[in-house]
């Protein structure tokens, strides 16, 4: 389409005319406004061909399970109604013990962990042997299963018979899941301490800090703030993983579900534990996704991590 230079030069004063008038209010040109309207079209077609095809696959799959030969014994084993309406409360009950362990959990995990990262990175030869005892910390807790952690912890302890040592399988299990997962924080943190450029620390040192000042006040800030995705994708972890301290009798909503099944053989409440476990991490997923994207968005604009 060829456009004149009197067209040309109409659009142009109306694509700057907030520019070139004294106060007047801005008027987008037709050229503008009809790209805004293709980008609305589009965005309208591409979310209605995203819904269709969702709607889609939903369908195959439903007809895909529910024509499967064994689905009128599964949807009774698994999806009953009553079970399911029966368990509800109680995992719920058990769920507040989950959540309770995240929480004091979570904090120690991110305690212990720093601490380790912070040891694994001393300099000096005077500092060898932390380094190395942290070094063997973290390589022993991230290559024993935590299942197995737990059940040494939960079930080894209590056989010793330690005095004034707990047997409370609650405070064991709390005491397992913060010792595997303070050695894997421990590598998230000291991974973000040593992405510090060494010139940040001996530009601190410059004006009068103290190695220990210059960690607390310039490096530790920027290695936790850069680091923090992957540490909210530990807190979900932890957050799941709770669940395996009803392997030392705890009632948590795990054990709520499988004394449920114990007692009906039906599997209904294992679902419905499931579902209660996702409906709690989700919200932490979606929030560690957008402080992901925010600072992805940060760092593509020149801003500060």
């Amino acid at each position: 389409m060829t456009v004149t230079k009197e067209e040309s030069g109409q659009e142009g004063a109306a694509d700057n005319g907030d520019m070139a008038g004294d106060g007047d209010a801005y008027v987008p040109s037709p050229r503008r406004i009809e790209r805004e309207r293709s980008k609305r079209a589009r965005a309208r077609r591409a979310t209605s061909i995203a819904a269709l095809s969702t709607l889609v696959t939903a369908v195959v799959l439903y007809l895909v399970v529910v024509s499967a030969p064994g689905w009128p014994r599964t949807k009774e084993t698994f999806f009953n109604g009553q079970y399911a309406r029966e368990a509800l409360p109680k995992v719920l009950e058990g769920l507040w013990l989950n959540v309770r362990l995240l929480l004091v959990c979570g904090v120690a995990v991110l305690v212990l962990g720093m601490l380790i990262a912070i040891a694994r990175t001393l300099r000096g030869p005077v500092f060898f042997p932390l380094r190395a005892l942290a070094a063997a910390y973290t390589d022993f807790f991230r290559g024993l299963p935590l299942i197995i952690n737990l059940m040494i912890v939960v079930l080894g302890v209590p056989a010793l018979r330690l005095q004034g040592v707990t047997v409370d399988p609650v405070l064991l299990g709390g005491t397992a899941l913060t010792l595997t997962y303070s050695a894997y924080v421990a590598e998230v943190f000291r991974a973000g301490i040593e992405s510090v450029h060494p010139s940040q620390r001996a530009a601190a040192r410059s004006l009068g800090l103290t190695n220990r000042q210059a960690l607390r006040y310039v490096v530790l800030p920027q290695a936790v703030r850069r680091q923090v995705p992957p540490l909210l994708n530990d807190l979900v972890s932890l957050q799941k993983d709770t669940g395996l301290v009803s392997i030392g009798g705890a009632i948590d909503a795990v054990r709520a579900a499988d004394i449920i099944v114990g007692r009906s053989l039906n599997y209904t409440p294992y679902i419905v534990a499931g579902l209660v476990f996702v409906a709690l991490t989700i919200p932490m997923t979606r929030f560690t996704d957008w402080v992901t994207a925010r600072m992805d968005r940060r760092r593509a604009q020149g801003g500060t991590l």
